[in-house]
């Protein structure tokens, strides 16, 4: 075994992908613990790695016309002696390296899985590790601020990328209602919604519900890195399918993601805690209608009831998981 691997690890530019492939970082930690890596990465992601452990730099892949992005990551590892690359990007970079070990995801992974196991594919893993995060003692500090120590937390995550796969804030108003009545799963509990920057009018629905002495606004309040540190500070999350309900599961609380228009046979959440509930209609049969355009359509979670949800969470509380 080499003593100290020098180990370029090039992930994705979205949060959810992002927080996904840290499962093959755990596994590389776990089994290298003296290994140095460094990992490339879109900007929006960075702060989901900047406590891993065995971090020696990130190199931040911004986007740039005609794929300079990539000839930059490429003068700035050519020069250096690789003991093993891992791209989950596909990227002409990681075939031009000199390196001992190469794993590139490509045409011999099933797409058909589930993405954290056709990252384990690519490593030719024998098993899924569970993605996880690690948090900064900044991030930690800033999460205590946001969710201060005190009773129970429900995190509530109503927003997402496209309004078409956005429960309706109503429907989320009713299940905080149901969850943290006096009679409910979670009885008083306070309530934290989150949200990025641009859902804001969502999820301030939701957060403004909420009697005021238990509401908690982390809505477009930090990074993603800071955000899930707060998510890890909450006791079960309820959200759309998005890159924080990925960020909640990897922090190891309860979470139930939302889904419709998407793909949880590729994108559920993955973990010992994680679950989902979706439309009976699937992704095709939801955007099968005259003139449908993504940048147009209207929300396709109507056919997710309320009811469903509810009783996806009593099967989640029955199973132990809350």
């Amino acid at each position: 075994m080499i003593p100290s691997m020098n180990i370029l690890f090039i992930t994705a530019s979205r949060i959810g992908d992002a927080v996904l492939s840290t499962g093959l970082l755990d596994h590389i930690a776990r089994t290298w613990p003296q290994a140095r890596v460094t990992i490339a990465c879109g900007p929006l992601t960075a702060s989901l790695f900047e406590a891993y452990p065995n971090l020696e730099t990130i190199i931040l892949l911004r986007k740039q016309k005609h794929h300079r992005h990539w000839l930059d990551l490429w003068l700035k590892t050519a020069g250096r002696h690789w003991d093993m690359v891992v791209d989950l990007r596909n990227s002409a970079v990681s075939r031009l390296l000199w390196t001992r070990e190469r794993h590139v995801f490509g045409p011999h992974i099933d797409k058909t899985r589930h993405k954290a196991e056709q990252n384990a594919a690519v490593m030719g893993l024998t098993y899924t590790p569970t993605p996880r995060l690690w948090f900064t003692p900044e991030q930690t500090r800033k999460a205590t601020t946001l969710i201060p120590a005190g009773n129970t937390v429900l995190a509530i995550g109503p927003s997402a990328n496209w309004i078409a796969k956005t429960w309706p804030a109503e429907r989320f108003i009713e299940i905080v209602e149901w969850l943290t009545a006096r009679e409910g799963l979670m009885p008083n509990a306070r309530v934290a919604v989150f949200a990025a920057p641009g859902e804001e009018e969502t999820a301030y629905k939701v957060l403004l519900s909420v009697p005021e002495d238990r509401r908690i606004d982390v809505i477009a309040k930090t990074d993603p890195g800071t955000a899930a540190a707060a998510l890890s500070r909450c006791d079960f999350y309820i959200g759309n399918d998005s890159g924080l309900m990925h960020c909640a599961a990897a922090a190891g609380i309860p979470t139930l993601g939302l889904f419709g228009p998407s793909f949880p046979a590729l994108y559920r959440p993955w973990g010992p805690h994680a679950s989902y509930v979706s439309t009976p209609e699937s992704f095709e049969e939801l955007i099968n209608y005259p003139n449908y355009s993504s940048q147009t359509a209207p929300c396709l979670m109507e056919s997710l009831s309320v009811e469903a949800v509810k009783n996806k969470i009593l099967r989640i509380k029955n199973a132990g998981l809350v």
